[in-house]
């Protein structure tokens, strides 16, 4: 198998941000230009930026389009081989084993460590089979330096080596996405793998768009005013600045409470929506100037 062979999912980088858009993810000319090359050259995407301004949502929407499973990864300090990879599942083989006694060890051994007892995990669920796969491997910084060692066997030839099996090979590549917030570098080895996207806050006119998408029944004039308040405290030192996501639960606030503007007594009884810190709350409390916005 060739394994820079391209996904063919799409046809164009115009097509990307068409049926992106179908799927509800507006994507700017750099994502959907990015998408596409990452289909057309067989590159897995690694995709950086700020927490919660699409990262995950991309490869979900990829999927959703492309009419293929998404498998995902979700990285935590901690996770290891066996929760990446593959484990075996003990408790039938001890069964096994316990109702063989009267086989020999070998023919014992040699079923207990079959397919049958195997339990694949994400990496190697998504270069088995022929159906076509979206692996996202979610907030890679999070795991630690060695699991780094075990997505690039994965991601250079699209193989896992099961050492009872041997060497299990993708016979259909999957699109992969890696997403990270950038807690720690990733490797320089991991990098030369990937096409590298950087996501960051989107511009006022895009995040309307996206607004106005997610939450269709909210006016424009108030959906203006939420991204410039949104920009506003965003410009702000706070411990943590409002993502796109929040932004969107935002405006989805306003339109549950019936508000018709953004006024000053409902941006303090709502301001929780978008800060997560009480620190930021009074920072954005004594600071926040609405008529300078």
């Amino acid at each position: 198998m060739d394994v820079t062979a391209p996904t063919g999912y799409f046809a164009s980088v115009d097509e990307v941000a068409d049926r992106l858009a179908e799927a509800g993810y507006l994507a700017s000319p750099a994502v959907a230009t990015t998408v596409f090359l990452a289909d057309r050259l067989g590159k897995p995407l690694l995709v950086e930026g700020p927490a919660g301004v699409g990262k995950t949502e991309l490869a979900k929407a990829v999927a959703e389009v492309a009419g293929a499973r998404l498998v995902r990864l979700q990285c935590y300090e901690g996770v290891d081989e066996a929760r990446a990879l593959y484990e075996w599942n003990h408790a039938k083989q001890l069964l096994r084993i316990t109702a063989g006694r009267e086989e020999s060890w070998d023919e014992t051994r040699t079923d207990i460590f079959s397919e049958e007892f195997l339990l694949p995990r994400p990496l190697l669920t998504a270069i088995r089979g022929a159906d076509p796969k979206v692996l996202l491997i979610d907030e890679t910084d999070k795991a630690d330096v060695e699991v780094e060692g075990l997505l690039l066997e994965v991601l250079s030839d699209f193989q896992v080596t099961v050492p009872e099996l041997g060497t299990v090979k993708a016979s259909r590549r999957p699109f992969v996405v890696l997403t990270s917030n950038a807690a720690r570098e990733l490797s320089e080895a991991l990098r030369r793998r990937c096409l590298f996207l950087h996501i960051g806050f989107p511009d006022a006119e895009l995040e309307q768009r996206i607004v106005r998408l997610k939450v269709p029944g909210l006016d424009a004039t108030l959906a203006a005013s939420v991204v410039r308040v949104v920009g506003a405290l965003r410009a702000m030192d706070l411990r943590k600045v409002p993502s796109v996501a929040e932004t969107v639960d935002w405006a989805r606030t306003l339109l549950a409470l019936g508000a018709d503007t953004l006024d000053e007594t409902v941006v303090r009884q709502s301001l929780g929506v978008v800060l997560k810190h009480q620190e930021d709350v009074l920072k954005a409390t004594a600071q926040l100037d609405l008529d300078a916005v």
